[in-house]
């Protein structure tokens, strides 16, 4: 009963104020109105702050969701759950450096539905393994790929709308609230670089120590196909990038293509089997 509570104080709040803010930046950002938007380089500090204190209740949330005295915890919402929440962490530590406010609405209104899903779907299996180091970083790596993966795709989202926005000649509030096209692509690649790296290391640590991680010998299941899939998708992109000069539709193609498979990867594998199949 306490963990069920310490679960759903935090989760529960945090989920409410994502919401809150999501609704905030879209009435400031995003909607058609007479208001000013705030004007800086900047968003206002409160707002920063604001997000700040929604990560570590959501983060708090996870701690107790995940791990139940000495064992891990995990399922399909919890994945899903972890990755909007450093999705969000990456996103906010960004807004520091460059305007991001055109992003703000989906991003937040994505972490306010990852605080729900882990109340709404509360089953959850235990990990075996997971008090091992070697364990703890191939985790970790593979969840700040998803993580990043997750935020590039937002990003291209975004970036397909304003490139399309912009030959139309249609300059909304919400394309002025958006960054440049040109420092958006930068931030793309950036992203994708440092979340192609992570994956390669998940991908290596899951492959080259399987027994020693997991206490079986590499098998190829569909998580790994899709993940090994979605890798090949992201090097050919970052070296289209580098050779070609790739950019623009094509990027964008590419990256939600990549996305997509990674999220069949786990999350995806995860729903079918604990929600349509109810297996653990």
């Amino acid at each position: 009963m306490a963990t069920i509570v310490n679960q759903l104080i935090p989760l529960g709040l945090a989920g409410f104020i994502y919401l809150a803010l999501g609704i905030h930046f879209w009435r400031t950002r995003w909607h058609e109105s007479t208001a000013p938007a705030p004007s800086g380089t900047h968003s206002p500090t409160w707002e920063k702050l604001a997000i700040g204190v929604t990560l570590l209740l959501h983060g708090v949330g996870l701690k107790f969701s995940l791990f139940e005295e000495s064992r891990m915890l995990f399922s399909f919402s919890l994945a899903f759950s972890l990755m909007l929440w450093l999705a969000v962490l990456i996103y906010w530590l960004e807004s520091f450096r460059v305007r991001m406010d055109g992003l703000q609405p989906i991003v937040l209104l994505g972490g306010a539905a990852a605080c729900i899903l882990p109340l709404l779907f509360h089953k959850t299996h235990p990990i075996p393994h997971a008090e091992t180091v070697g364990f703890r970083l191939h985790f970790l790596s593979a969840m700040l790929a998803y993580s990043l993966f997750t935020l590039s795709a937002a990003h291209a989202l975004f970036m397909g709308l304003a490139e399309k926005k912009l030959h139309q000649r249609q300059i909304s509030r919400r394309m002025a609230s958006m960054p440049p096209l040109l420092a958006m692509e930068a931030l793309l690649f950036r992203m994708l670089t440092l979340a192609f790296a992570l994956l390669t290391l998940a991908l290596g640590s899951g492959l080259l120590y399987s027994e020693i991680l997991f206490g079986k010998p590499f098998t190829l299941d569909h998580k790994t196909f899709f993940a090994m899939v979605s890798w090949l998708i992201f090097a050919t992109l970052l070296a289209g990038r580098r050779i070609y000069g790739w950019r623009g539709r094509t990027a964008l193609r590419w990256t939600l293509t990549g996305f997509a498979v990674l999220l069949l990867a786990y999350v995806g594998s995860r729903f079918v089997a604990e929600v349509l199949l109810d297996r653990y």
